[in-house]
């Protein structure tokens, strides 16, 4: 079979009109036959015929003839032009624009691999039943623009259901990262609520001993006092320095309590703990603006 470089449908389809134009064909030459076995049979029964006489037979036979040949010639113009009409048809039904190239109806090496064609594809013997097993052309009619106007919806919902997929996996990653960000805040409160706690009871263990410190200074002064008030100078000035010395104890704690402050805020668990909440602050940024892109007006 000549390749015509068409796809399997339009080369049946190709054939098909062929065939048509084929039977078409033969029916006109069998009217021509049969124009000139009626000129046999009607006019040549004599033995002998004048001039005359013949040429007013090929003249009325001339006309015969060329009345049908015009008559075959122009029907299988408009019979073209129905067919373009399809074509151009079901073209602009998809918005398309076809173009024709008229010189090429002459070219004498495409018209000789027409020939060939059909030469080897109409070369088989004619089967009963052979024109109704022929596949027909598909009447023209909305399907194509429905079954394209389909595929482009299905393609369309994929999508859609592929953005809503993608969609629900970054709002469950989002949800997760707040989760995972109120987990760590949570830890952290706490780490620091425990290491609070034990200041204050160090602090409180130390504010105790000191109290105790005073209480029984001011004992032993009391003590002193009643026994040998020449001593109640010395008691006084020794209450006097064990007051200054809780100030500078206070003090102390005060600037212990800072440098354990800083020193917590150096440790490795706060730096790690610190770096987490980073992180997961600039994935929640992260992720909104994804959710952002895909969903601006919310």
């Amino acid at each position: 079979m000549a390749d015509f470089g068409f796809n399997e449908h339009h080369q049946n389809e190709m054939i098909n009109y062929m065939r048509f134009a084929r039977s078409k064909t033969v029916l006109r030459l069998k009217t021509i036959d049969s124009c000139f076995e009626e000129l046999k049979d009607s006019r040549l029964v004599e033995e002998t015929f004048t001039v005359d006489e013949v040429r007013d037979m090929l003249d009325g036979l001339q006309v015969v003839v060329r009345g049908e040949v015009e008559t075959e010639l122009i029907n299988t113009a408009h019979t073209n032009v129905l067919l373009l009409r399809q074509l151009f048809t079901q073209a602009e039904k998809f918005y398309l624009r076809l173009t024709s190239d008229i010189s090429e109806l002459e070219n004498r090496e495409l018209l000789e691999q027409v020939a060939e064609f059909e030469k080897t594809d109409f070369k088989t013997p004619d089967k009963p039943n052979q024109e109704s097993s022929k596949p027909k052309l598909a009447p023209l009619n909305e399907g194509g623009v429905s079954e394209l106007l389909n595929k482009v919806n299905a393609r369309l919902q994929e999508e859609t259901d592929k953005m809503k997929a993608k969609l629900r996996t970054l709002e469950h990653r989002a949800l997760s990262a707040l989760d995972e960000k109120t987990k760590a805040e949570r830890a952290l409160k706490d780490l620091q609520k425990v290491q609070g706690e034990q200041k204050l009871l160090a602090h409180s263990q130390e504010i105790s001993c000191l109290e105790d410190t005073v209480a029984a200074l001011k004992e032993d002064y009391e003590k002193s006092l009643s026994a040998n008030a020449a001593s109640q100078k010395d008691l006084q000035e020794n209450l006097i320095s064990a007051k200054h010395e809780l100030l500078r104890v206070q003090e102390q704690l005060s600037l212990a309590e800072k440098e354990l402050d800083r020193k917590f805020q150096q440790t490795a668990a706060f730096r790690n703990m610190k770096e987490i909440l980073t992180k997961k602050n600039e994935q929640i940024k992260e992720l909104r603006k994804s959710l952002q892109r895909y969903e601006p007006d919310e």
